[in-house]
């Protein structure tokens, strides 16, 4: 398919997917305020166009998370990515390693940890959670480190979900089994169900097996967000950190007095992140966040960004703003659920050709030029 930006890629998704599995990707939480904002206030920033500057070399590698890497991207974690096409997981992993960005794999993955490193030489990020069952927590890290993860994201915004209104209205993670409306939607999507098919039932891979969990996505992804620990705190990110022997990324950071903790219970970095605006409606958006973390850790830990990315030049704004990466989300899952691996590698391409073409209008040549002159280059005025 011939796609222009990711707008393009999400109208194929949204016509490929059955609903409850779009609206999934998709939607936020409550009225979806954040989410809405999370795109808005990267609208709201002007860039500077600076001319007459020597850019006919632009150097778009940046070094995060103990390497350098052809771009300043990361695929983000996703729970389900295996749902929006067969092995889905593997074919992000792939598309990620040919273009040289890191990819993270979600605890909630339809493909588990063990295939997906067995099919890539670049071994994947791995994402958790902390969970009730502490020895369940140390069973996957101890399997993340066996299989050669360098870096844990540990997520700490989603120990209570945020109730997800189209989620409701389409039954979806309510119920341990599909009803009668979800059946009569993969009905309408004959070819989703087709490409599906050679998988059986689907299963959370890291948890496969387990009986304990039960059988099928529906129920294992049920009984494994209740072991989510609620009653989490910085003491039990600080124990975490004594248990994992690599990198540290504490990802859901969205004020500077939890930045600071993070660093202070261990982290090597953080992602400022409202969840994608999945969580707590009426949040800032992570962009706004993001100014005055930098200002207070700044050299302390890595700074990541997520949530709105949609375009290079909003990569562009964030590293403007102090953000060492950027972590795709939605962006590279409609490329996914669109044209599999070959639209999550257009995904890349698009945002790193947009992120050149603003780098070279804007008249910055490289990624550390654009950090050091970042303040100067934009005008904001955030909602939020």
């Amino acid at each position: 398919m011939l796609a222009a930006n990711i707008d393009d890629y999400r109208i194929r998704a949204r016509r490929r997917l059955p609903r409850m599995f779009f609206d999934y990707l998709d939607g936020g939480s409550f009225g979806e305020v954040t989410l809405r904002r999370n795109r808005s206030d990267f609208d709201a920033i002007t860039i500077e166009q600076r001319i007459l500057r020597d850019v006919a070399v632009r150097d778009h590698e940046a070094t995060f998370l103990g390497r350098n890497w052809s771009a300043p991207l990361m695929l983000a974690p996703l729970g389900f990515c295996g749902m929006f096409s067969h092995r889905g997981e593997i074919k992000a992993a792939r598309a990620a390693e040919r273009a040289g960005i890191p990819f993270c794999l979600s605890t909630m993955s339809i493909t588990g940890l063990a295939e997906v490193a067995g099919a890539v030489s670049e071994r994947p990020i791995f994402q958790s959670y902390v969970f009730r069952d502490r020895d369940l927590s140390l069973e996957m890290l101890d399997t993340a480190q066996r299989l050669g993860a360098p870096t844990l994201v540990l997520t700490v915004d989603a120990n209570v979900s945020g109730i997800r209104e189209r989620d409701t209205r389409n039954g979806f993670r309510t119920a341990t089994r599909l009803g009668p409306r979800a059946l009569a939607d993969l009905a309408l999507h004959p070819r989703w169900c087709l490409q599906m098919a050679p998988g059986g039932v689907p299963q959370l891979g890291n948890i496969a097996g387990r009986k304990d969990y039960g059988h099928g996505v529906m129920a294992q992804a049920s009984r494994l967000s209740a072991q989510i620990d609620p009653s989490l705190t910085w003491k039990d990110v600080a124990w975490l950190r004594q248990q994992w022997k690599g990198r540290l990324v504490v990802k859901g950071i969205l004020s500077v007095p939890d930045a600071r903790e993070a660093v202070m219970a261990g982290a090597d970095a953080i992602v400022v992140s409202n969840h994608g605006g999945r969580q707590l409606d009426g949040a800032c958006s992570s962009l706004a966040s993001l100014p005055p973390i930098v200002k207070a850790i700044e050299g302390e830990a890595e700074i990541l960004l997520d949530s709105g990315i949609r375009r290079g030049s909003d990569v562009f704004k964030a590293l403007a703003l102090g953000a060492d990466a950027v972590l795709l989300g939605r962006a590279y899952a409609y490329g996914l659920a669109a044209d599999g691996e070959r639209g999550v590698a257009g995904v890349i391409r698009l945002i790193r050709s947009e992120l050149d073409i603003t780098m070279a209008l804007s008249g910055v040549h490289s990624l550390a030029e654009l950090r050091a002159d970042g303040p100067s280059i934009l005008r904001h005025n955030f909602a939020s």
